[in-house]
């Protein structure tokens, strides 16, 4: 409309263009440019994105641990083996806690060391347990709990690291390592496979990286995450007990101070910020399903989602479900010339 005029030669018509599209032409070809809205928002918009939670890839989940966990103990291992600065930490520990008389970590080892069978089970406990626990419940996560999956393995993640930063800002000699102290090495004197700080391994571990205990830091984080969203109630009761019989561990074994065990709490509470702030929310309140690529929610094999309540349920009220041979009851009523929106008004 308004944009051609037609104008008649000895009986042909031709179409010239309109005067006002004429005069709007030469206005169009001088009015700035608006940039598109996805140059401000794109930033943004993906940023959000990664913020949402979403169903992990096991091959990328997989590649992920693995790398991460040999960088970690790169950098772990990396770590300058200050020697006399870590004797002099361990020597103020163990002062430090005998002034709160809380100094019970010689007491134990002497004790738990004397039932033999006892300190042998704690040597492999302390050598296998802190990854096998660690990667079941990273399974158990990825399968029964994808929508906090990713949030929770982020604590885990966020944890090791700054742990990291404690290894290379404060050594600290276990107290096994001690000099003057009375404590006793249980893999060397038992002779077993306990500790990648002793014996045929020592070589191959940074013996002096004692605080924070990354064995109370991923034990709570296991406690935790089992208590806060396993069903079971003996399920619960093993998480928190994982991490207390860690701790008695540690101790017995002579590997860690009590206070190393604080520091990893820290770093523990350091990762469950981290995970707070990027995903708005604790992952335990997270929804416990994603949905796929394709719309569809994932892992429900055997549960059925809640029908709305204005909804009936065909099981329960099969009289009130529609039959599939018959029509909808908007389309009954019409008739030549009716649409549907005139049936349903009556019209």
């Amino acid at each position: 409309m308004g944009e051609t005029q037609v104008t008649t030669h000895e009986g042909r018509s031709t179409a010239d263009p309109s005067p006002i599209a004429a005069q709007a032409a030469p206005e169009a070809a001088t009015a700035p440019t608006t940039p598109p809205a996805s140059g401000k928002t794109g930033r943004p918009a993906r940023l959000r994105s990664l913020r949402v939670p979403r169903r992990p890839r096991l091959w990328f989940e997989i590649l992920l641990i693995a790398v991460s966990y040999w960088l970690y103990s790169l950098v772990r291992n990396a770590v300058p083996e200050q020697k006399a600065q870590a004797l002099r930490n361990a020597d103020w520990i163990w002062s430090a806690e005998k002034s709160l008389g809380l100094a019970f970590e010689e007491t134990v080892n002497h004790a738990v060391n004397s039932v033999t069978w006892l300190i042998v089970s704690m040597n492999y406990y302390y050598a296998t347990l802190h990854f096998v626990v660690t990667i079941g419940v990273l399974v158990w996560l990825f399968r029964r709990h994808p929508g906090r999956y990713a949030a929770t393995r982020l604590v885990l993640f966020a944890t090791t690291a700054v742990a990291l930063l404690g290894y290379y800002l404060y050594p600290l000699a276990p107290p096994r390592l001690m000099n003057g102290a009375n404590f006793i090495d249980t893999v060397l004197l038992h002779e077993t496979w306990g500790s990648m700080a002793s014996g045929n391994f020592k070589n191959m571990s940074n013996q002096y990286a004692a605080m924070p205990s990354m064995h109370i830091g991923w034990s709570l984080w296991c406690g935790l995450t089992i208590f806060a969203l396993a069903s079971a109630p003996w399920a619960r009761i093993l998480g928190l007990l994982y991490p207390t019989l860690t701790l008695v561990v540690i101790v017995a074994t002579a590997n860690h101070f009590w206070l190393d065990a604080v520091g990893g709490m820290a770093c523990l509470a350091f990762g469950y910020a981290v995970s707070r702030v990027w995903y708005g929310s604790l992952p335990h309140r997270l929804p416990k399903w994603v949905p796929d690529r394709r719309g569809r929610l994932t892992g429900l094999r055997a549960t059925r989602l809640p029908r709305p309540a204005s909804e009936p349920d065909p099981q329960k009220h099969p009289e009130s479900s529609p039959s599939p041979t018959s029509a909808p009851p908007a389309f009954e009523e019409r008739g030549p010339g009716r649409s549907p929106e005139s049936s349903r008004s009556g019209a």
